[in-house]
């Protein structure tokens, strides 16, 4: 058992916790299934950079290469990571074929996408999930890797990470909590720990495995052998640039579709309007609480993660534990295999 430690000085920092406390009771709905874990990270490891949705820059991935390279990492960077198409990072074959040979190559130890934007759900039917399972690694990603993130959950059963991105949030800077959160975690150094909410949205207590991400990913998925396992899960979300409106009827979809009835609670990530406009943002905060109002489980809202947010990691695939009362998403075992 982890000893606690002091919470960093920030709203959105997570802490370590040093029990799992009571379980939530009338949850008889959860699915437990048992993932495949990564092997944790160890200064020396070579991280694999791929682009899996859109271009990137030369100068925005040669920033983030150095601040891997900081944190001790070596760093590999896909043959073409830097190539162009009309609206992606080149060919979908091209790109699901880095992919997976960064899964099998023996010398990369973990892999992080270089963006999101747009394309990675254009490669989900070119992968190998059942070969991928059989070399389970870090991946790391957010925001367009919605898509490849719960894919790995739901069809290779293994876990991964829904944080910062490489040519982004590493090239642009990342808080000291945040990147100290995620060497922890992905040392295994985070046996259980919790993040904290800024809102409790609808009362109650869960648990399931973390699923979801980018709200807007997650709508797109429905329908598709990709979308997010939901069935007793803790459905996280977040998102950037949608107005109010469309919020609503995002959420609205997920309600209609019969997915917020599946899930055991909802935590919402940060949700950036256009232009950050703090009109649009209260509109926003109005509909989610309209939203969580109708369901019948537990809803954290300002969890700092996701776009225009701190962004620390999340382990996807792993189980966790919602408690509104505490406004805390706290997590329930290690992420990665020692």
């Amino acid at each position: 058992m982890l000893a606690a430690t002091p919470r960093i000085a920030s709203a959105g920092a997570p802490r370590m916790v040093s029990s799992q406390g009571e379980r939530g009771a009338n949850l008889a709905n959860q699915v437990s299934q048992a993932r495949i874990k990564p092997r944790a990270l160890k200064s020396g490891d070579t991280i694999g950079v791929v682009s899996p949705a859109s271009a990137i820059e030369r100068e925005h991935l040669e920033r983030g290469v150095v601040a891997l390279k900081r944190m001790g990492f070596r760093v590999k960077v896909s043959r073409h990571a830097l190539d162009r198409g009309a609206i992606v990072a080149g060919p979908d074959a091209v790109r699901a074929r880095e992919l997976q040979a960064f899964f099998a190559d023996p010398e990369v130890d973990a892999i992080f996408a270089a963006r999101g934007g747009y394309g990675a759900g254009r490669i989900l039917p070119l992968l190998d999930f059942d070969a991928i399972a059989r070399t389970p690694k870090v991946f790391m990603g957010f925001s367009d890797a919605t898509f490849i993130l719960n894919a790995l959950v739901g069809r290779a059963g293994m876990v991964c990470f829904h944080g910062p991105m490489v040519a982004m949030g590493f090239a642009r800077g990342l808080s000291e909590s945040s990147l100290d959160h995620l060497r922890r975690l992905l040392a295994g150094e985070r046996g259980s720990f919790e993040l904290p909410a800024r809102a409790a949205l609808r009362a109650g207590v869960a648990e399931g495995e973390v699923v979801g991400g980018c709200l807007s990913m997650v709508v797109a998925a429905l329908g598709t052998p990709y979308a997010p396992p939901f069935d007793g899960a803790i459905l996280f979300l977040e998102d950037t640039g949608e107005k109010a409106y469309r919020i609503d009827r995002m959420l609205v979809q997920l309600g209609q579709a019969g997915v917020l009835g599946r899930v055991a609670a909802v935590v919402f990530g940060a949700l950036r309007p256009p232009d950050g406009s703090e009109a649009e943002h209260r509109l926003i905060a109005e509909c989610v609480a309209e939203q969580a109002a109708r369901l019948d489980c537990p809803v954290l809202s300002g969890l700092e993660a996701g776009h225009g947010s701190a962004n620390f990691a999340i382990p996807f695939g792993v189980r966790a534990r919602v408690d509104t009362a505490a406004r805390t998403l706290g997590f329930l075992e290690p992420a990665v295999e020692a």
